[in-house]
């Protein structure tokens, strides 16, 4: 009985050290429902919500790397219309060859086309649209947010980016504007028809993609063309002012989802890990016990031996 009693002894402590052992290994006290349904269910839930907000922070830096590309390309678009700018204010001065004149805006409104076309990132492109593609999206939704409410149910926020109101080009010439020929369905800000000047060009009004100087443009065209220019100009800056906006609230919500993140993770760990240092002094406890299990078990065994021997055995 001794013996039985020792073994049993024995089993006990070497079951509560694989148990401390696996602990220690994977730091982690609740590794299946077994050993506590409740904490074990919660902490699986919270685990998959942040791996959800892992994706959440990789949509955002996409959407913050998409809005970036856009604001940089708004940005040197607006130098390249304050130098059609000046080139239509050199233009109005009396004497000027406006053939030349006309050459270096031809060039810069080459150069705006290139910069929407090349404004692309990861496929989307901000600055040059076509609406009347059949996956064309006017709003742009950026990813923001994963939220789970009381009864379970989760939900997907995002971030949405009107393109309607920052693309210059809809649809983007890919030839190039014919000269003093307007698009008549362009939507974008530099391909759309300005019908707020009362001036002519060959007897239509044209967009500043489209705008052409020529020997016999009159003074009050060309300062029209200035007025168009310049309204341009304050519909991009404020194009490029929302895209700011909208980088600081993307950047503000990787922040949050960062934070929210840890501390998910936090209360996670104090669900489910183990006390590293009580899990360490129990491992030696056990160890201890382990041994003296083993030298009992070994005594009890030599009593048996004895009393064989007492019988002559």
């Amino acid at each position: 009985m001794s013996a039985l009693s020792a073994l049993q002894s024995l089993s006990m402590t070497q079951k509560s050290l694989a148990t401390v052992q696996s602990q220690i290994s994977t730091g982690e006290r609740v590794q299946s429902a077994s050993d506590n349904a409740a904490y074990w269910s919660i902490s699986t839930t919270m685990k998959s919500d942040t791996g959800a907000l892992s994706s959440v922070t990789d949509a955002l830096s996409l959407g913050a790397s998409t809005v970036s590309v856009a604001t940089s390309a708004l940005t040197s678009s607006i130098s390249v219309m304050n130098a059609i700018k000046q080139d239509l204010i050199t233009a109005a001065e009396p004497g000027v060859d406006l053939t030349k004149v006309q050459s270096d805006i031809s060039a810069q409104q080459a150069q705006l086309r290139s910069i929407a076309a090349s404004a692309s990132f990861n496929g989307q492109n901000f600055l040059s649209t076509n609406s009347t593609n059949s996956n064309y999206i006017q709003t742009a939704n950026i990813v923001a947010s994963f939220s789970r409410d009381a009864n379970g149910s989760v939900s997907v926020g995002t971030i949405g980016i009107d393109t309607s109101t920052i693309n210059l080009y809809d649809p983007a010439s890919t030839t190039g504007a014919t000269p003093g020929v307007a698009n008549t369905t362009a939507t974008g800000i530099l391909d759309t028809v300005d019908t707020s000047n009362t001036y002519t060009t060959g007897g239509t009004q044209v967009s500043i993609d489209s705008m052409a100087l020529t020997p016999t443009t009159s003074t009050d065209t060309i300062n029209a063309y200035t007025q168009q220019v310049d309204a341009a100009i304050q519909k991009m800056t404020a194009a490029a002012t929302n895209l700011g906006a909208t980088t600081t609230r993307i950047n503000l919500q990787t922040s949050f989802i960062s934070a929210l993140s840890t501390a998910i993770t936090e209360g996670v760990g104090s669900l489910i890990d183990a006390d590293m240092n009580e899990a360490s002094t129990k491992l030696n406890a056990l160890q201890t016990q382990q041994q003296l299990g083993i030298q009992s078990l070994g005594i009890a065994n030599q009593n048996s031996q004895l009393i064989l021997k007492l019988f002559g055995g």
